[in-house]
This record gives structure tokens, sequence and C-alpha cells, in this order.
């Protein structure tokens, strides 16, 4: 594995786990009780903005996606 993406892993690691802390104090202050599908949803536009900010690897997990427009 080369270090970009090692990172980029890395990065994703920390991030899935800052957003299942996030969901976990929704849960436990707000009463919100957590889905699994807006989970993966909180932690795909979490790592859009993190890529936007310059996170280490991030982007090298995504590939460009083509709309065919």
């Amino acid at each position: 594995m080369n270090n970009g993406v090692r990172d980029g892993f890395n990065t994703l690691v920390v991030l899935g786990a800052w957003t299942l802390w996030k969901a976990r104090n929704d849960m436990v202050f707000n009463g919100i009780i957590p889905r699994v599908d807006r989970i993966f949803i909180l932690v795909h536009e979490e790592s859009e903005l993190w890529i936007l900010a310059g996170a280490k690897g991030l982007g090298a997990l995504y590939s460009p996606v083509t709309t065919g427009k």
C-alpha cells in the first residue's frame, strides 16, 4: 500500500471514529437514535469537507465520478 493510500485510510479511520462519537453524543444528550445508513452518509459528507480542507491522503481513496452528461 503506498503512503498516500495509507494516510488516506488512517484519516478515514479517524473520521469514522469521530462520526461515531458524534452519533453517540446525539443519542446520549439529544435522544436521537442513530441509524447506520445516516452515519455512512455523514462520513461521506464530512470526508468531502476534510478533502477540501486538505486532509492528508484522503483524496487518494476517492476516484472521480462521471455523471454521463
